[in-house]
């Protein structure tokens, strides 16, 4: 009997196994989730790092999102940027609804400075071969170099937050740290070698093929990666971040704002023109727009803004062009100091600002010439004007008598008697009456 019972329980107990087993099996299923039915978005970002370009990632990563993307690849060439553009960038990845891939990429492109920070970050870290990743020691920004303790606390910072960010997609925390306090830098194979990154791809073929059945971890759930046979949708700037992103250029804020100083100048000191006034208010706030992504020297402003009163001031009060000289000393100055920055993709280029500096100066200086002359010239109308002038008498004047002038008749006095024909120079106009004498004549 207790034989029986046993033989009829082998049955349940086998689909009781069968059944732990299915349940093994579909739990990865359960852990995935659903898989993702769109397409594979490449975001290309060829630039430097500011809030533009953090703007254009925000916006795709949950465009992505929305259309159910299967990954999202930030394609990646940059010599770096902003740290809290940065940091921006680095958040809207951790937060991702889709996995996302940083591929530094092509070949000859880099992961520079804020790079670093991005790469690391990203769910997976590639490189194509031919290109470098490193450099990521803070740079003083908006002024000269850093106080020692300031840039101690700094240094330290940037060292927590990208060791933060290795350890929490598992790669070499060691090295982080020496990219930010040594500004190492290592090719694509040293980085595989080393836990930089993931893996090495010679295009984007190649990386879609490596990265497909290969998992991830997000939000304590491992999501596989399907993206073979998906459609691929490129993404960049539209004219509206491009045209920010240009603004964003160091020589382009530099020259609109140039523009904007001499357009509002020319406005005050020809009131009326209208059309300057125009050009140099849209440039000036274009320009502050650009201002407020860079890093700039505000002592710089304060200079440029200082050769404008200078300039002027030329028109108002004769300093027979020293204050024109001081204008141009203070605009000189203060552009070459705008922007100080280490990276040369912040700073202003030679060959915009000594152009941009002498026009400006020519232009300002010629304004403030033609305004000297006007100070000092001779009047030509109303009374002031008519000293000086010639006129003929139109009879004998003893000592009065009628003199014709400038189309005109007048009344006219002279101290001694003179001809009728004879040309007089006027020496003095007393209300309607002019005082003249013979021309040529000494006047005692």
């Amino acid at each position: 009997m207790k034989r029986m019972r046993a033989r009829s329980s082998l049955p349940l107990l086998a689909g009781v196994v069968v059944g732990l087993l299915l349940g093994v099996m579909a739990a990865p299923l359960d852990t995935f989730g659903e898989k993702a039915s769109g397409p594979v978005v490449v975001v290309h970002v060829e630039s430097v790092i500011n809030p533009i370009t953090a703007e254009f990632i925000e916006e795709n990563l949950k465009a992505a999102a929305k259309k159910d993307a299967a990954l999202v690849i930030i394609q990646l060439d940059t010599p770096g940027g902003l740290d809290t553009a940065m940091r921006e960038i680095v958040k809207n990845i951790f937060n991702s609804q889709v996995p996302v891939v940083v591929y530094v990429a092509p070949s000859g492109a880099r992961a520079a400075s804020a790079g670093v920070f991005i790469t690391m970050a990203a769910d997976v870290a590639a490189m194509a071969p031919g290109t470098n990743i490193g450099a990521a020691h803070p740079v003083a920004v908006g002024g000269k170099d850093m106080a020692d303790e300031m840039a101690k606390k700094v240094e330290n910072d940037a060292v927590a937050y990208i060791k933060s960010i290795a350890s929490k997609r598992n790669r070499n925390v060691q090295w982080a740290e020496q990219a930010v306090r040594k500004s190492v830098s290592i090719t694509a194979e040293e980085a595989l070698r080393l836990d930089v990154i993931d893996l090495v791809a010679q295009d984007l073929d190649d990386l879609l093929s490596q990265l497909h059945g290969g998992s991830v971890l997000r939000d304590s759930k491992t999501v596989v990666l399907d993206v073979k046979g998906r459609p691929v949708e490129h993404v960049e700037m539209g004219w509206r971040h491009r045209i920010l992103n240009a603004l964003s250029n160091p020589n382009v804020a530099y020259i609109l704002l140039m523009i904007g100083l001499a357009g509002l100048y020319f406005e005050l000191a020809h009131p009326g023109a209208i059309f300057p006034g125009v050009i140099g208010g849209i440039s000036l706030i274009l320009a502050f727009y650009a201002l407020h992504t860079l890093p700039i020297n505000y002592a710089g402003v304060m200079l440029i803004l200082l050769g404008i009163v200078f300039f002027l001031a030329e028109l108002k009060v004769s300093s027979y062009g020293l204050l024109t000289i001081a204008g141009i000393v203070s605009l000189t100055l203060g552009s070459i100091m705008l922007f100080d920055a280490p990276g040369a993709y912040q700073k202003l280029a030679w060959k915009v600002l000594i152009p941009t500096v002498l026009a400006i100066s020519g232009f300002f200086a010629v304004v403030a010439t033609l305004a000297f002359k006007a100070y000092v010239r001779k009047p030509i109308t109303g009374t002031r004007g008519m000293v000086g002038e010639v006129g003929k008498a139109m009879g004998r004047l003893d000592p009065q008598g009628k003199v014709f002038v400038h189309g005109e008749i007048w009344n006219a006095v002279a101290d001694e008697p003179i001809e009728e024909g004879e040309e007089v120079e006027i020496t003095q106009v007393e209300g309607l009456t002019l005082r003249v004498k013979r021309k040529g004549e000494r006047t005692q």
